[in-house]
């Protein structure tokens, strides 16, 4: 009896030892969680997964929705300081991106894949589409917000990067922007 209360008493220090390091839910958080998960997996594939996406990303997005560069309903809406757009942005950046559910067509894939090297989008999105800084991780985010993003750079209704992806989305028909998304959220 003794030994079990003992590897009751190690998981259980265990258990708050690794508590203990993650980071701390900020306040904010909970407004975010309706449409992004409370860890950045969001239920309904329209909506971006925020989970892993680098912190200053996340952060120039939340000021560009709060400045008025870049627009949606919700977000443009949501009420925040700069302090707690950095707190969010580190926390949603620590946390882990979810396995992806799309099943991505392969013959699509393959397009994709033609079709993001002939636009060079590993120089902006890097290898891997990992993202880097302001510039998102594109590999495996949700198909339909993939599909949304640029439509809307190509019809100029999203202009909040400085006219590189506007110019690259110029450049695709509907069948890239869909090959696209079964290549990027197959990654």
């Amino acid at each position: 009896m003794f030994g079990g209360w003992m590897v009751f008493a190690s998981g259980l220090a265990w258990a708050q030892q690794s508590a203990a390091q993650q980071p701390a839910v900020p306040a904010k958080a909970a407004a975010c969680a309706a449409c992004h998960g409370a860890d950045g997996q969001p239920i309904m594939p329209v909506y971006p997964i925020i989970a892993g996406q680098s912190s200053r990303y996340i952060y120039l997005q939340l000021r560009d929705f709060q400045e008025g560069r870049r627009t949606n309903e919700v977000m443009s809406h949501t009420a925040m300081t700069r302090d707690d757009m950095h707190e969010l942005a580190s926390y949603f950046s620590t946390q882990k991106p979810p396995r992806q559910k799309f099943l991505p067509n392969p013959d699509k894939v393959k397009l994709g894949k033609l079709k993001a090297e002939e636009t060079l989008c590993t120089m902006c999105h890097l290898g891997g589409f990992a993202g880097q800084n302001e510039i998102p991780r594109v590999a495996g985010q949700n198909y339909d917000y993939i599909i949304k993003q640029l439509s809307d750079f190509k019809a100029r209704r999203r202009t909040n990067d400085a006219g590189n992806m506007t110019s690259v989305a110029n450049t695709l028909s509907a069948q890239d922007i869909e090959n696209l998304g079964h290549f990027l959220t197959g990654l």
